[in-house]
């Protein structure tokens, strides 16, 4: 699914890979209300099939979900050529230090832990992700 802000200019892309429905509704109107372009996949097959379609400016990756979880899809998206740079925040409720890690060593920009952040929160720093 893809849904787009109008009225805007250059507007930045970002991919929702999120198998909760309600946080994905919830990103999904803030990030659009911010003036964001938004692109969603409910699971990891789903989210490297639009992140490689797509080549959103940022993709906000679960880590688990059903049918290919978030590392084993940041695992098949770093291996694509543009891929192997793609800005990449993890938005998870796991506070696991091996996964934590293993998505710092495959490039993530941050791990975020889904209850230490407000939805507002989120969309700051993806900005400040964005801008840098």
């Amino acid at each position: 699914m893809d849904i787009a802000a109008s009225g805007s200019s250059r507007q930045h892309a970002i991919l929702i890979v999120e198998d909760d429905d309600s946080l994905v509704k919830a990103l999904r109107e803030k990030f659009i209300g911010e003036g964001f372009q938004v692109y969603e996949a409910r699971n990891g097959k789903e989210g490297l099939e639009q992140a490689l379609s797509k080549h959103p400016d940022l993709i906000l990756l679960d880590v688990v979900m059903a049918r290919m979880d978030g590392l084993s899809m940041l695992q098949v998206l770093r291996e694509d050529s543009w891929g192997k740079t793609a800005k990449v925040i993890m938005l998870t409720n796991l506070s696991d230090g091996d996964k934590i890690a293993e998505s710092l060593q495959r490039g993530v920009l941050e791990y975020l832990v889904k209850s230490d952040w407000r939805i507002e929160d989120v969309v700051t720093r993806v900005r400040q992700r964005l801008n840098e």
